[in-house]
């Protein structure tokens, strides 16, 4: 569950990314203003961390995916990861980063393809309840729902570009970042569709290291 404030952001999420994603090596298309296409939301166990998943473009370019995760703390060993900092009306100062470099968003990548886990339900605030908030778009995986899922652990190294690759204690992790047709990577996969793209389109993929194991 997320619970989505009414909040006014300083800077938004889109003029943090507006600054950071031209110097990222996988980053195609025009130079502007970078403009929302949809977003979804993983689900931190321990409720510290907000976990939400952007895709954006600028102009007509192509699609971008970008993973980030907002956090009231600096995350440590996390600086060459961080977009910048953001005052949330409502929460405070928030520390965002690239999910990439950042455990808690690569577990639940995990738990969303091995357990098929899905995305956040999204609820906002109005009075004295909670009102839920219909997605704006559709993630699916091939994963037993409920599955166990091997503790991710740390994260060993992370290698950019298109796709990045998160390789963790127990998991490999591939993130997609221009979706575009065709993108088949090995392993078990997470796709997306939204308005505009009903066709899934592959996000990420996930595949166990060896000794590591799934079980039902």
């Amino acid at each position: 569950m997320a619970v989505i404030h009414k909040a006014t952001l300083r800077p938004t999420k889109l003029e943090l990314l507006a600054g950071w994603l031209p110097g990222r090596g996988w980053h195609t298309g025009p130079a502007g203003e970078v403009s929302r296409v949809a977003a979804f939301r993983f689900d931190d166990p321990a409720g510290a961390v907000g976990i939400e998943t952007l895709l954006v473009r600028v102009g007509d370019g192509p699609v971008h995916q970008v993973p980030l995760t907002y956090r009231d703390a600096p995350l440590a060993g996390g600086d060459d990861w961080l977009l910048g900092n953001m005052e949330h009306s409502v929460l405070g100062k928030r520390w965002v980063y690239d999910g990439a470099g950042d455990p808690v968003y690569a577990a639940a990548l995990a738990s969303a393809i091995f357990g098929n886990t899905g995305q956040a339900e999204q609820l906002t605030p109005v009075g004295d309840r909670l009102e839920r908030r219909e997605p704006d778009m559709s993630i699916a995986a091939g994963g037993t729902e409920g599955a166990e899922v091997p503790t991710v652990g740390t994260i060993q190294r992370v290698t950019e570009g298109d796709p990045t690759l998160i390789v963790t204690d127990t998991v490999e992790l591939t993130v997609i970042r221009r979706l575009e047709a065709g993108a088949a990577p090995t392993g078990a996969v997470l796709t997306g569709s939204w308005p505009g793209q009903e066709t899934p389109m592959t996000l990420a993929s996930a595949t166990l290291r060896s000794g590591a194991g799934l079980h039902s």
